[in-house]
This record gives C-alpha cells, sequence and structure tokens, in this order.
C-alpha cells in the first residue's frame, strides 16, 4: 500500500492541484491551481504557492528559517506561478528582520538539490541549475542564471540578466548583465547571450560601453556616478545605479577584464 499524504484540512488546495503520495500540507499553507507536487514533500508553515506550478520529490517548503535569531511564528514563504522545481531543494521562511518573507518570481526553473535561504527575493524567469546556494537575504533580478554547485554568500545582490558560472562563490554584489566565475568570482565579462536575447542592437552597445567603463582609472561606484548625470534610462541607467548602491563591491579585476 502507497503511503498516504497528511493533508491538514485547514490548507487551502486550489482546483486542478495533484499531491503525490506521502506528502504533508500545513495549515496554513495555500495552494493555487493546477499545481503537480510530487511524493514526499512537504509544504510548512504560513506557505502561499500560485497556479501551474512542478515541484519534484522530496523537496521541503516554508519550513522554519536557519536562523538562530528568528522567534516569530508570522513568517512566510511566498512563490508565484508557472514554476519548476526539482527534487530535494530546499527553500526556507523568512525572518523577522529580514522583511517575514522569502519570495519567489514567476516562470523560474530549479534543478535538483536547490538550496534558498530565508528573506531571499528571487526574481521571475531565472533559471538555476543543479545544487546552487543562496545564503540569506540575498536579492536577485529578473533572467539571472545560475550554474551547478554555485552558491552566494550572504546579503549579496544580483542584478538581472546577469549570470553566475558553474563552481563560481560570489561574496560581492554582481551588477546587471555581467557574467562572473571562479572562487572567490569575479566578473569576467557581459552575459552575451542574455543580451542577444532581451536587448536591441543600440541598447547591446550602450551596455557595452558602460561596461568597459568599469575599467577606468575611475573606481567603478565613482564612474557610475559620474555616468549617471548623463544617463536616464533604459538598461544602461540601471546597470549604473547598481553599482552606486551597491553595499558588498563589485567583483572586478581591472587587468583581467580591461578588453
Amino acid at each position: 500500500m502507497k503511503p498516504t499524504s497528511v493533508i491538514d484540512p485547514k490548507a487551502s488546495i486550489g482546483k486542478g492541484t495533484v499531491i503525490g503520495d506521502a506528502c504533508y500540507i500545513g495549515s496554513n499553507v495555500i495552494l493555487g491551481e493546477n499545481n503537480h507536487i510530487a511524493s514526499h514533500v512537504v509544504i510548512d508553515g504560513h506557505t502561499t504557492i500560485g497556479n501551474n506550478n512542478t515541484i519534484g520529490d522530496h523537496t521541503v517548503l516554508g519550513t522554519a528559517p536557519q536562523d538562530i535569531k528568528s522567534t516569530s511564528d508570522n513568517i512566510g514563504l511566498s512563490i508565484g506561478s508557472h514554476n519548476t522545481i526539482g527534487s530535494r531543494v530546499f527553500i526556507t521562511a523568512g525572518t523577522e528582520h529580514g522583511g517575514m518573507m522569502t519570495r519567489i518570481g514567476d516562470h523560474n526553473q530549479m534543478g535538483n538539490g536547490i538550496h534558498i535561504g530565508h528573506d531571499v527575493q528571487l526574481g521571475s524567469h531565472c533559471l538555476m541549475e543543479e545544487d546552487a546556494a543562496l545564503g540569506g537575504h540575498v536579492v536577485v533580478g529578473d533572467h539571472v542564471s545560475f550554474g551547478s554547485d554555485t552558491a552566494v554568500h550572504q546579503f549579496v545582490e544580483i542584478g538581472s540578466h546577469a549570470c553566475l558560472t558553474a563552481g563560481a562563490a560570489l561574496t560581492q554584489d554582481l551588477p546587471p548583465c555581467c557574467s562572473a566565475e571562479g572562487n572567490r568570482a569575479k566578473i569576467t565579462r557581459l552575459h552575451q547571450e542574455t543580451l542577444e536575447k532581451h536587448f536591441s542592437t543600440e541598447e547591446q552597445s550602450a551596455i557595452q560601453e558602460a561596461y568597459s567603463g568599469l575599467f577606468s582609472a575611475l573606481s567603478p561606484k565613482e564612474h557610475a556616478e559620474q555616468a549617471l548625470e548623463k544617463e536616464t534610462a533604459g538598461i544602461v541607467q540601471e546597470f549604473y545605479r547598481f553599482i552606486v548602491g551597491s553595499k558588498r563591491g563589485i567583483p572586478f579585476k581591472r587587468k583581467t577584464n580591461a578588453n
């Protein structure tokens, strides 16, 4: 006989949602419509999940954060719609000193063995390959790619359309459209694949010019502050504003990336 799932009667389960064998669904969980949940999945805490998500086996969502300072019962996890979440994925709830909520956007694809820590804010259309890990309080924009076995330090911010290559360990902020690699990760180039997919030829030229300016005589922050006086819109402004607002610094090597 197959093991029976335990679904708290107070949980809200949307129309068309299928729950596999040996799952546990807690009392404060809200599941939208047409989700497909495989076997041995735990969804607990104040977790809200949208529509049309696929969740792999042995995944744990919304459990208590790995933070000894957190004592609140009102913390939670919010996951949007059309996400594919692999097997053995672990996503914890937020904390009271980090905004109360871990948030996952829409149309993300997560491989097996992913770890997403407390208070992470993950955008939409992101790709996370197997065994990638995000520490607590990490903020990620849209259309970001993480290679397998990547690791991101707590409180790091990653801009939209950026890329972290396989095996990289990132401890500083990664600006929009940049690709970083290594341990500890450094910017090596622009993420050309996403530039060609999402931006016009003119926008690609503009971001290339902005990127080249990082390796001038000025520090990245000084260059970005001066450039913002002229740039008023678009991805280039986003690029400069990210650098100016960075709290952990930008991981680049001037000599290596001067081209």
